[in-house]
């Protein structure tokens, strides 16, 4: 379970309180010296994410990219013209295997071809609580299943757009995603899936100020976090 929330800084996960983001670190393996792909965007980075391979290399570097409108073409697609992601890889390598995928952005999803998902939410507000129920509910009807999910929220970023990042409301927005954060936490251990399960916790990019895209320690370095079987406990990448 992939949760990943816009814009983070290390220094603001590290001022807001988020207890339940805490105990994934606390349970698992943290970076605080993650630099992000350039420009310090939003869909390079999340392609990245999902595609385990650069900007140079899938082609996405603008916020704008759609499959058919680019500059740059990707090196390898599928046949629908996307850059193979984890979800295709996964479909078409784990039988049996579930995929989800919600999201609050809609451009976000522009970049990874939509047929390897099997349940998908696209919300219009900045809200977490959608997502993450949708989240849970699909958790719940395919507990039995092998599953890789992506909740990703942009109130942060948002957020920080609009009253400058490191301000009280962007800390406040940080906090309130931890909360949904830890519904998920606590499904996971009522139903007896939670020590089963791989947890992580992302982001796309930093901010300063009101903006982000270049190439300040505040825009490029970023927290990643990961938690579950296999994985260090309460150790420091």
């Amino acid at each position: 379970i992939v949760m990943t929330f816009d814009g983070i800084r290390v220094d603001g996960l590290a001022k807001a309180r988020t207890p339940n983001i805490d105990t994934l670190i606390a349970e698992g393996s943290a970076s605080y010296l993650t630099r992000d792909v350039m420009p310090s965007i939003t869909l390079p980075n999340y392609t990245s994410h999902l595609t385990g391979a650069g900007p140079e290399v899938h082609g996405v570097a603008t916020n704008g990219w759609k499959v058919d409108d680019y500059k740059l073409a990707p090196v390898q697609t599928d046949a629908d013209g996307y850059f193979p992601s984890v979800y295709k890889e996964l479909k078409e390598n784990v039988p049996g295997i579930k995929t989800a995928y919600y999201w609050n952005w809609q451009p976000l999803i522009n970049a990874l071809n939509p047929k390897y998902m099997d349940d998908k939410l696209l919300t219009s507000d900045e809200g977490y609580a959608a997502l993450f129920d949708r989240a849970i509910t699909y958790i719940s009807a395919n507990r039995n299943d092998k599953m890789f999910m992506f909740i990703y929220n942009g109130h942060t970023d948002e957020v920080g757009h609009k009253h400058s990042w490191m301000s009280p409301e962007y800390i406040r927005s940080i906090e309130e995603g931890d909360v949904q954060v830890g519904k998920v936490i606590d499904f996971l251990k009522k139903e007896g899936l939670y020590e089963d399960s791989h947890l992580m916790f992302i982001t796309d990019h930093g901010g300063i100020n009101k903006g982000h895209g270049g190439l300040s320690p505040e825009e490029m370095i970023v927290p990643w976090v990961i938690k579950g079987p296999g994985i260090k406990e309460g150790f420091t990448i």
